[in-house]
C-alpha cells in the first residue's frame, strides 16, 4: 500500500506520519516536520514523473511508501496521479482539512457554495474569469497566479481579497486586501489560497448541492424579461442561436459589444461566464446595469464606442458578440476578431453590411458561417383566433478560429 497523509492546514501535525514507511516522499516542509524512519529513503517532491518513478520502484518491491502532502490531498492534490499510476485499490489516503475549508473558517463563512479552481501551474485567465462572474471563489495559488497577479487582473471589480498564508503553521496569516493593494505587494511564496469574495452576496443562499449555482432552467429570455428602449434589443429567436454559437462557460470571458439592452451580456453571465458589456450611450450603460442586477449577475459595463475602446480592454475574449456597428461594423469586427481566442457572432439587420462583416471574420483566419433568421410569433386576432405576426428578418454571421491558432491570439 501507499499511504498518503494529508498535513498542516487545519490541525497539529502527526509527527509519526512517515513510522515504518521505506519511501517518505513530499514537500520539504512536510519532510521537515515528521519523524523518518532510519534507513528510509527521502524524496522531496519537485517534477513530478520522476518521484512516481521512484515510487514505483517500491510498489514493485513491495515496500512500505509514505506520500506527505498538504490538507486533503484528493483535493486537487497528488491522489489523483497516484491513483492514475497504480490505482485506487493501492491507496491508504488519510486526508487532513483541506486549505480552501481552513481559510473559509478563518473568515466565517460557510463554502459549500463556493467555486473552487485551481491556478497552481496553470494559466490565471480561468481564475480571473471564475472571479468576475462569481460571489465567491476560491484560488489555489502558484507561481504567476498568486494574490498580485489576481488583484492586477481585479481591479475594477467590486472584490475583496482574502490572502490565506502557510495556513495551519505559526507562520499563519490571513488578510483582507483591495484587488488594488493585493497587485502592489510581493507576497512571497507561503500563499495557500485565496478567497475572492463579492461580500454583498458571499453568505450566499442555503443551498442542497454543493458548488456553484446550477445552470438556469431556460435561456433565450423573452424580451419582457429586460428593460429596452424602442423595441432595441437582440430578440429570443436570434439570441437563442447567438447563445448556442457563442458557447458561453464558466471561466471563460465574453465581450457584448454594442450591449443595447445588454440582454445577450446578462445571459451569458447566467450562463457562467465572466462578461463585459461595451455601450456608447450613457442611457444604454445604465440599462445595461440594471438589467444585471435584476437577474442577479455580475456584468462590467464599459462606456465607448467599438472600435476604439476595444483596445482598452482587459484580457483576450473567447467569444465575442457584436450587435451594433453601422458604418463601424467591419472594423468592429476586425478588431474583435483579433482578440477573440474562440468564435466572433455578429448580428446584422441590413443586407448590405454582410459581405464586409463576413469579409472582416475571413480575413482574421476564422472560418466563417451563417443564417437568415425570419420568425413569426403567434398574435391573437378578434373573434379568438390567431395569426402569425412577422419578426424583421436579422443576419446572424459566426467566425470560429481554427483550433490550431486558438494559443496564437494576436495581442
Amino acid at each position: 500500500m501507499i499511504t498518503v497523509v494529508g498535513m498542516g492546514a487545519g490541525a497539529p501535525v502527526d509527527a509519526s506520519a512517515a513510522a515504518g514507511a521505506e519511501l517518505v516522499v513530499g514537500g520539504r516542509r512536510h519532510l521537515d516536520a515528521v519523524a523518518l524512519p532510519e534507513g528510509a529513503e527521502r524524496v522531496v517532491l519537485g517534477p513530478l514523473a520522476p518521484a512516481l518513478d521512484t515510487v514505483a520502484k517500491y510498489v514493485a518491491e513491495e515496500r512500505r511508501v509514505v506520500v506527505l502532502a498538504s490538507g486533503d490531498p484528493g483535493f486537487f492534490g497528488i491522489v489523483r496521479a497516484l491513483a492514475e499510476r497504480f490505482g485506487p485499490e493501492r491507496l491508504d489516503v488519510r486526508p487532513g482539512v483541506p486549505s480552501v475549508a481552513a481559510a473559509f473558517a478563518r473568515v466565517g463563512l460557510p463554502w459549500d457554495d463556493a467555486v473552487v479552481v485551481s491556478a497552481h501551474g496553470r494559466d490565471a485567465r480561468t481564475a480571473v474569469n471564475l472571479c468576475r462572474a462569481y460571489p465567491k471563489v476560491a484560488v489555489l495559488t502558484g507561481p504567476g497566479a498568486g494574490p498580485a497577479e489576481l488583484g492586477a487582473a481585479l481591479r475594477a471589480h467590486a472584490r475583496v481579497l482574502v490572502v490565506a498564508s502557510a495556513l495551519g503553521s505559526a507562520a499563519e496569516r490571513v488578510e483582507r486586501v483591495t484587488p488594488a493593494e493585493a497587485a502592489a505587494r510581493d507576497w512571497g511564496t507561503a500563499v495557500s489560497v485565496v478567497l475572492c469574495l463579492d461580500e454583498e452576496r458571499a453568505l450566499g443562499a442555503v443551498r442542497t448541492v454543493a458548488g456553484p449555482p446550477s445552470a438556469p432552467a431556460g435561456w433565450a429570455l423573452d424580451e419582457a424579461a429586460f428593460a429596452h428602449r424602442d423595441s432595441m434589443i437582440t430578440k429570443f429567436e436570434v439570441r437563442a442561436l447567438a447563445l448556442a454559437r457563442l458557447g458561453p462557460r464558466p471561466g471563460e470571458l465574453v465581450w457584448d459589444v454594442g450591449a443595447g439592452s445588454g440582454s445577450v451580456a446578462v445571459e451569458c453571465a447566467r450562463l457562467g461566464a465572466a462578461v463585459t458589456a461595451v455601450e456608447k450611450t450613457p442611457d444604454g450603460v445604465e440599462r445595461v446595469r440594471a438589467n444585471a442586477a435584476a437577474h442577479g449577475v455580475d456584468v462590467h459595463v464599459v462606456h465607448g464606442a467599438a472600435p476604439a475602446v476595444l483596445s482598452g480592454l482587459d484580457g483576450d475574449p473567447d467569444a465575442v458578440f457584436v450587435g451594433g456597428g453601422g458604418r463601424e461594423l467591419p472594423a468592429v469586427v476586425t478588431a474583435c476578431a483579433r482578440r477573440a481566442r474562440r468564435t466572433v457572432v455578429v448580428a446584422v439587420a441590413a443586407l448590405d453590411r454582410v459581405p464586409a462583416a463576413r469579409e472582416a471574420l475571413t480575413g482574421a483566419g476564422f472560418t466563417c458561417d451563417g443564417v437568415l433568421l425570419q420568425s413569426s410569433r403567434l398574435a391573437p386576432l378578434p373573434g379568438d383566433v390567431t395569426r402569425l405576426a412577422a419578426a424583421n428578418p436579422v443576419f446572424l454571421l459566426w467566425g470560429v478560429r481554427p483550433p490550431a491558432h486558438t494559443e496564437g491570439v494576436v495581442q
